[in-house]
């Protein structure tokens, strides 16, 4: 490998003292990892696995492909017992994340599930204001609301509207708001470990999410029928939108303020609706399209506006 490749590679991981020393970059990492959190679910419906074997697997292949970047490329850190603290708090709340995001579908449905579990960008702010005296952006917070409409019609929630809520429909809700307050919390907590390198915290929280499920993955050994599909499906998941991802997506958080973080994660259900078009022959109504394309226009006016004020 080339002294300017191994450059590369060393940038894209972003080590500490590069992130200390260039706050720019967060921003395209952050399109990147909410374009493929947007086929997360492709990967969960192609495995054909049980959802609490695919969160362990994704954590136990992603932990172990961030280890071996980690120590190949020399970032390991010493954690003071505070980093500790906000990099267990992390894990636990993105693990548990994972968990309830994937029963609300279960439940809910993905589309209810996924506009309810939308929120989380606005519960982001109030988090960051109350917890670290960020200031609301008022005066952008109307084209966060028209974003999250444009989730709902993009979701095809209208269909559903004449049906009635059932009681395993409430319980998912509840649970998709409750992922969405924990994916605002695993935000915050990532934000306090500047010190260390992003493949370094991503590495820790997947091992001990990898841990911490073993007892009850054990419990579901045989329900998992493993073939050349759920292996291939699991594997990209592990390591491409688990440990490159995260890799991506924690070293924006360490560079963007949470308003940026807030509207650049409605990517995330644009490139969803794609994946169902293109991959899965979905057909979107003309009220799905337009849902997409208040989402984009909504987003860039979030941005223009933001560097308005910069």
């Amino acid at each position: 490998m080339t002294t300017q490749s191994s450059s590369s590679l060393q940038a894209l991981a972003s080590g500490p003292a590069f992130a200390a020393a260039s706050p720019s970059g967060g921003t395209w990492r952050m399109v990147l990892a909410m374009a493929l959190s947007g086929t997360i679910g492709l990967l969960v419906v192609e495995s054909g696995l049980p959802a609490l074997w695919v969160v362990w697997l994704r954590c136990l292949l992603g932990g172990l492909g961030l280890a071996a970047w980690v120590g190949w490329s020399g970032q390991w850190s010493r954690l003071s017992w505070r980093e500790c603290g906000w990099l267990l708090l992390g894990a636990a709340a993105l693990i548990v994340n994972w968990l309830c995001l994937f029963r609300a579908y279960e439940y809910s449905g993905i589309a209810i599930a996924t506009v309810v579990y939308h929120v989380q960008p606005f519960l982001l702010l109030l988090l960051a204001a109350l917890l670290q005296r960020e200031p609301l952006p008022l005066n952008r917070l109307p084209w966060l609301v028209l974003a999250l409409v444009g989730v709902g019609l993009s979701s095809g929630l209208l269909g559903l509207a004449g049906q009635g809520t059932s009681q395993w429909q409430l319980q998912g809700i509840g649970l998709a708001l409750l992922a969405a307050s924990l994916y605002a919390l695993a935000t915050l907590a990532t934000q306090r470990l500047k010190r260390i390198a992003p493949a370094q915290i991503a590495m820790l929280q997947m091992l001990a999410g990898a841990l911490s499920l073993l007892p009850w993955v054990w419990e579901l050994r045989d329900q998992a029928v493993f073939g050349p599909r759920a292996w291939s499906a699991v594997l990209v998941l592990g390591l491409v939108h688990t440990a490159w991802m995260y890799t991506l997506m924690y070293t924006a958080f360490q560079r963007l303020q949470a308003q940026a973080i807030a509207g650049l994660s409605f990517i995330y259900p644009v490139m969803a609706l794609l994946v169902d078009l293109l991959w899965f022959g979905a057909r979107p109504q003309p009220v799905q399209w337009l849902g997409m394309a208040m989402i984009l226009g909504a987003l860039a006016a979030y941005r223009r506006s933001e560097r308005r004020t910069q």
